[in-house]
């Protein structure tokens, strides 16, 4: 389900304080920062990712392809930060606005 405006503004709030828990460093994606990238998700359902790719081109399809892999949303991509958010169904942690 795609998240609506408000729902993506409130987001945006609770991750600017976040630190980022996943970082995509020069050699890029691997099972191994996927797999990463899935455990965080399921155990907090909002994280940053910090993704180290100097072209900003490289860093868009990098993060697309950890959007399309995870089946997250992107929140917003700010520079080298991206802000993910994935809905843990069996246990929600964040309360979402409404429409």
């Amino acid at each position: 389900m795609p998240l609506s405006d408000s729902q993506r503004r409130h987001l945006r709030g609770l991750a600017h304080h976040l630190k980022p828990v996943v970082m995509v460093g020069q050699d890029g994606l691997k099972e191994s920062v996927l797999a990463e990238v899935d455990a965080a998700l399921t155990a907090h359902e909002l994280i940053k990712v910090k993704v180290a790719a100097a072209d900003r081109e490289e860093r868009a399809s990098l993060i697309a392809e950890i959007v399309a892999t995870s089946g997250s949303e992107l929140v917003q991509a700010i520079g080298h930060m991206a802000a993910l958010f994935r809905r843990n169904l069996k246990k929600p942690r964040i309360a979402l606005p409404r429409g």
